[in-house]
């Protein structure tokens, strides 16, 4: 099973080690001292900076895809209804063909919501056991996919904070300073936790409708509020700090970027959408179609969806006959 796993990493700690390497080719070039943990540090910064870019048009179908699953919430609580207490396998089967039919109309699926974290994770695994054979190789003298060997030795040791990258705190490395160790990981495992929990918290907060509220996608939101920062609140104490570092940042980029979209482009008949209409209000601007707003079976905007101000009509002078000579 570990052959297969490492098999199947494969191609995803070759890319990651290839991004690394230039980062820290191009740190070095502009002074850097390379062995310097702030310079390897910044390389996993800059890893992260690469995947979410790439990530952005995957972000964006996501978007899409949370707005068709609230969109069909009160078609959903109607089929509900409709097969409540049929339990026959037919019934069941009828019910399951019925919903996927409303996945595919609205656009959407039940998994679009996890695909940029599903996305990410080889990644995540990737960088996890390049760091945990970063000392193996050292040892042996070997390189890891790009990294040569001397890069190997200067990643191994890193420090920041007198705190070596690759200890974490379940598992320190020799000659490692302890307390720096335990500080350095604590702080940055209670920022994952934070920045994981806030970034669920103001979608729920303010870009959700009424209807999806009350429904059974808010209650599985509502679940992954708490689990997720909890199993990386648990996995953490295994995180070598430079993973720290990647899951850190990379929800803070999550962060940032769903409160731009929340702001700019939120979930039309929310109280973002309410507030961006205030805004635009109070600066004379017009009203404008958000991003997703849901149609109706005729194909007309939904009631409550904000329209565009009508265009003022221009009144084209009227040409006068010429007088017969």
């Amino acid at each position: 099973m570990g052959n297969f796993f490492d098999t199947i990493l494969a191609p995803f700690k070759w890319l990651v080690s290839a991004i690394l390497w230039v980062f820290h080719e191009g740190l070095t070039k502009l002074g850097m001292d390379p062995s310097n943990g702030w310079t390897w540090a910044l390389a996993v910064i800059g890893l992260v900076l690469v995947i979410r870019a790439l990530l952005i048009p995957v972000f964006f179908y996501q978007i899409k895809a949370q707005r068709g699953m609230q969109a069909m919430q009160p078609d959903i609580v109607k089929l509900q209804a409709k097969y409540k207490g049929k339990t026959d396998q037919v019934s069941r089967q009828r019910m399951a063909e019925e919903q996927m039919a409303l996945y595919k109309e609205h656009g959407t699926n039940p998994f679009a919501a996890c695909l940029p974290l599903i996305i990410q994770m080889p990644f995540f695994f990737a960088l996890f056991q390049v760091l945990n054979s970063v000392s193996k190789s050292r040892d042996a003298g070997h390189a890891i996919f790009l990294l040569n060997p001397e890069q190997v030795r200067q990643f191994d040791d890193s420090k920041i904070f007198d705190a070596f990258l690759s200890s974490a705190l379940l598992h320190p490395q020799p000659g490692d300073n302890r307390v720096s160790v335990v500080v350095l990981s604590i702080l940055m495992i209670l920022a994952m936790i934070a920045t994981q929990f806030y970034t669920q918290k103001q979608i729920m907060s303010k870009n959700m409708t009424a209807e999806a509220l009350n429904s059974p996608f808010m209650r599985q939101q509502q679940m992954l509020l708490y689990v997720l920062p909890v199993v990386f609140g648990v996995g953490g104490i295994n995180f070598p700090i430079a993973l720290l570092i990647y899951w850190t940042v990379t929800n803070l980029w999550t962060m940032v970027q769903q409160w731009y979209v929340i702001r700019r482009m939120p979930t039309p008949g929310s109280q973002a959408a309410r507030e961006l209409a205030e805004r635009r209000k109070r600066k004379g601007l017009p009203e404008k179609v958000l991003l997703g707003t849901p149609k109706n079976r005729d194909g007309e905007a939904a009631a409550g969806a904000e329209e565009p101000a009508p265009k003022p009509v221009r009144n084209q002078p009227v040409r006068k006959n010429r007088k017969k000579k």
